[in-house]
């Protein structure tokens, strides 16, 4: 996953998830350098790795059973180029994107390559503090630790060729389908389900306790993350009958800003939260399947009907909002009811929901929310 955000044209350490103003976002499709020289050098490795081909399995027919009881094997799952069969239960998982490892974590599965993360506050040399904390818990030893592979330009397939994984899931992430194909020469790969970078955290928990045997263990992770979610939002009443959005202003350039759209995981972890998603919100998500919409700050009061702004930057960010012309008239500004994210704490990656974020960030990130919907 290339993850360069707008913080890393100024920062070369960002974690291209969190803004969306840029191409390098993120969300950007991903890209092979010298695909043709890649795509030799992909079957060499796939060989001597002895990793299963996927590529067959993945052309299977969409219409393919879809349900299966956990450990039961062979599982077919859809995904946006297909549907992969898995034939027996994977014992090596490598992931592309985000979250996916965090999920086979908390379901008991230590990953053989994950994401390297340069953004925001990491540990280790890439790992997210929550991740590294929950494989010391599970007493993971120094040479059993998930390899780190580098995906701020593009994915470093080598890496995870050498990893030797009889399965990739790469569920959050915007894999094109060349890449996709590239990656199944490798083992069986799991693509985002409908939209890139689009998979919500539940989905990806399921889809993941169904390709790694696990469902029964799915359904009670969700359940309990569920209740962690209600629980501490119910400790901060102010947050009932709110709306919520999140969009990503740059104190550098306030002619215009950015809104998630519905499609985005980043609103609908609002919802979750009790706060409701604005009908301005959804009026510029529709007819779009892209995770983000540029804005003229011209057009600011027409977001006049959100009551609590959840944006990333650094510390002045509001104020420098607040002095703006035109931003000062949306009513969340004004009134500072502004949840600003700094880019460089643990908080930076908690937006995006996983299974290891949910319960180490939740409880801040709702006190944050709390403190703004008490100024509406």
């Amino acid at each position: 996953m290339t993850r360069n955000t707008m913080q890393s044209l100024l920062s070369a350490t960002a974690h291209t998830s969190r803004t969306p103003l840029m191409a390098a976002v993120r969300r950007r499709v991903l890209r092979f350098a010298a695909a043709a020289v890649a795509a030799c050098s992909l079957v060499a490795l796939a060989a001597c790795s002895g990793a299963s081909n996927g590529a067959g399995d993945s052309n299977a027919s969409a219409s393919a059973d879809d349900s299966a009881t956990s450990g039961a094997f062979p599982v077919r799952i859809k995904h946006a180029y297909g549907t992969t069969t898995i034939a027996k239960q994977p014992k090596r998982v490598a992931t592309v994107g985000w979250g996916s490892s965090d999920n086979l974590i908390a379901l008991g599965v230590v990953p053989v390559s994950i994401q390297k993360n340069t953004y925001g506050k990491t540990v280790d040399g890439g790992f997210l503090p929550w991740t590294k904390d929950a494989l010391d818990k599970m007493g993971v030893s120094q040479s059993d630790v998930p390899q780190l592979h580098d995906e701020s330009d593009d994915i470093d397939v080598e890496a995870i060729a050498e990893s030797k994984p009889d399965l990739i899931i790469g569920l959050q992430s915007g894999m094109t389908k060349e890449q996709y194909e590239t990656l199944s020469k490798i083992a069986p790969t799991l693509a985002y389900q409908k939209v890139a970078w689009g998979d919500p955290w539940r989905s990806m928990i399921t889809t993941t306790a169904k390709a790694i045997g696990k469902e029964a263990q799915g359904k009670k992770l969700i359940a309990d993350l569920e209740n962690q979610l209600a629980g501490a939002a119910a400790q901060y009443p102010d947050l009932k009958g709110k709306t919520g959005a999140v969009m990503y202003f740059d104190a550098a350039k306030l002619s215009n800003f950015s809104i998630y759209t519905t499609t985005d995981v980043r609103p609908q972890l609002l919802n979750d939260l009790g706060l409701a998603t604005p009908d301005s919100i959804k009026k510029a998500s529709a007819g779009t399947d892209s995770f983000y919409k540029d804005v003229s700050a011209e057009h600011a009061d027409d977001y006049k009907d959100v009551d609590i702004i959840v944006t990333y930057g650094t510390p002045g960010l509001l104020a420098a909002m607040q002095n703006d012309p035109l931003l000062s008239k949306i009513p969340a500004v004004k009134r500072g009811s502004v949840v600003v994210i700094d880019s460089n704490t643990e908080m930076a990656n908690a937006l995006d929901p996983s299974a290891l974020s949910i319960p180490a960030t939740t409880k801040e990130y709702v006190r944050l929310l709390g403190e703004a919907a008490a100024k509406v």
